[in-house]
């Protein structure tokens, strides 16, 4: 993402792979590879934390903590996100991506 290296991210995407944007829009994989590799997306800096996998057969479940510098066409995208990918292992044995939900954390938000 940081290098804005879409065709290492091809091969990780499910065809049908479906994302749900900070800002509630659902994109697919042909829109996200477009927004990455025409510079409309940027991210500056990502930081990954807090990321737990759980296993379901030939399904996983990823949750984590992103702390990134961007943004998306004149939107800013800098903050704290959490965020769930959802991987399937394929009959191939290959791990894709089939979706992906990011939400910003509000300020306060985590903290008790």
């Amino acid at each position: 993402m940081v290098s804005a290296d879409s065709a290492a991210l091809e091969p990780l995407l499910a065809e049908d792979y479906t994302a749900i944007t900070p800002f509630g829009a659902i994109q697919t994989k042909e829109q996200t590879l477009k927004n990455l590799s025409s510079g409309l997306l940027h991210v500056g800096s990502l930081v990954i934390s807090d990321r737990k996998v759980r296993v379901y057969g030939a399904t996983a479940v990823v949750t984590s903590l992103a702390e990134l510098t961007g943004y998306k066409a004149d939107k800013e995208l800098s903050g704290r996100y959490r965020y769930t990918r959802v991987y399937v292992r394929n009959s191939n044995g290959q791990w894709k991506i089939v979706s992906f939900e990011a939400n910003r954390i509000q300020d306060g938000a985590d903290r008790p």
